[in-house]
């Protein structure tokens, strides 16, 4: 059964998003960095981190999990290393803050390291990586969230999705290209929007509280999600792990509390990037080695470099469903 939808402009989405956190207590600058994201994630085709998690925004908004007018706290304890305590509010606004720190210390030394410390999920982590692309940076992003993964063999969860990102400038003020992908076989997001379609999943998502693979949904909520690629992505998801909360000083997955329920503690969740300024390295050959990259791939029929030439459409279709409790939230 096709679940009915309407065409959206992009702008009425951000407008409305806006408006929805405004009115739930944010304040309207740190609403527009937000709202921004959603964009953008809509954009994308990225529903599970757009207007999916608008009702949750507004629900933490309202009962103080997420402080919605905190000022971050920005710090350069060394020159390459830049430093944003979130004080608990959005990991959006967060970066903002210490985002042309950032730029200029990799310009100076060559690399930074970026660390947003104690803020609420950052839902999607390209759409931070890209900015750093955009100023001519090259972004590596990581970050955490509840325990959803077991070690390979195993039953219990330790590992969140834990996912990486990456943007490559292409040295005009674009993107060459760009990913962001989960060290788990799946985004969570993916299971629960099957169970909540009445669908089931594929082998190789997941497992049962018992450790066996599932293809049921709610068997797999119940138990763990596997790592993509064995214990290829299980190395990765841990390293991910040590740089997102060991770095940051933030919570561990296995201490991180559910994302989306209204009540609860702060999410505490850290971000970790690596800027790199190709300047300081190579200088124009990187982007001689970067297009010839580029070539190969794109001489092969049907091949193409991950995100390249990406543009955002003026709308997306939303599920009136969807729209409709945009609506409610934003009181219109």
């Amino acid at each position: 059964m096709t679940t009915a939808s309407t065409t959206i402009s992009l702008d009425e989405i951000e407008a409305m998003a806006a408006t929805a956190l405004i009115r739930h207590g944010a304040q309207d600058a740190i609403a527009a960095q937000v709202a921004r994201a959603v964009r953008v994630a809509e954009g994308n085709g990225n529903k599970i981190c757009g207007l999916y998690y608008l009702e949750s925004y507004c629900q933490q908004l309202e009962t103080g999990r997420i402080d919605g007018g905190v000022a971050p706290r920005i710090s350069n304890p060394r020159p390459g290393a830049v430093r944003v305590d979130g004080r608990f509010g959005f990991a959006q606004s967060a970066f903002a803050a210490g985002l042309d720190a950032a730029i200029m210390a990799a310009r100076t030394n060559g690399i930074c390291g970026y660390s947003i410390e104690h803020t609420h999920t950052c839902t999607s982590l390209g759409f931070f990586t890209e900015q750093f692309a955009k100023a001519g940076l090259l972004a590596i992003g990581t970050t955490n969230a509840t325990p959803r993964v077991a070690p390979p063999g195993g039953a219990t969860s330790v590992l969140g999705t834990n996912p990486i990102a990456m943007a490559v400038p292409d040295g005009e003020g674009g993107v060459a290209f760009q990913f962001d992908f989960s060290t788990s076989a799946v985004a969570l997001g993916k299971i629960t929007m099957a169970k909540a379609a009445g669908e089931s999943i594929p082998l190789g998502w997941a497992v049962d509280s018992n450790g066996e693979p599932t293809t049921d949904p709610t068997a797999a909520l119940a138990g763990s999600l596997v790592s993509a690629g064995g214990y290829k992505g299980f190395g990765i998801g841990l390293m991910v792990e040590l740089l997102a909360s060991a770095l940051t000083g933030s919570r561990r997955s296995v201490d991180v509390p559910p994302l989306k329920t209204p009540d609860g503690p702060p999410h505490d969740l850290g971000q970790f990037y690596i800027l790199i300024d190709p300047a300081a390295y190579s200088d124009a050959g990187f982007y001689d080695h970067l297009s010839a990259l580029a070539a190969d791939i794109a001489d092969q029929e049907g091949a193409r470099l991950p995100g390249a030439d990406r543009t955002e459409p003026t709308s997306v279709k939303v599920e009136d469903h969807v729209w409709a409790l945009v609506q409610q939230l934003a009181g219109s």
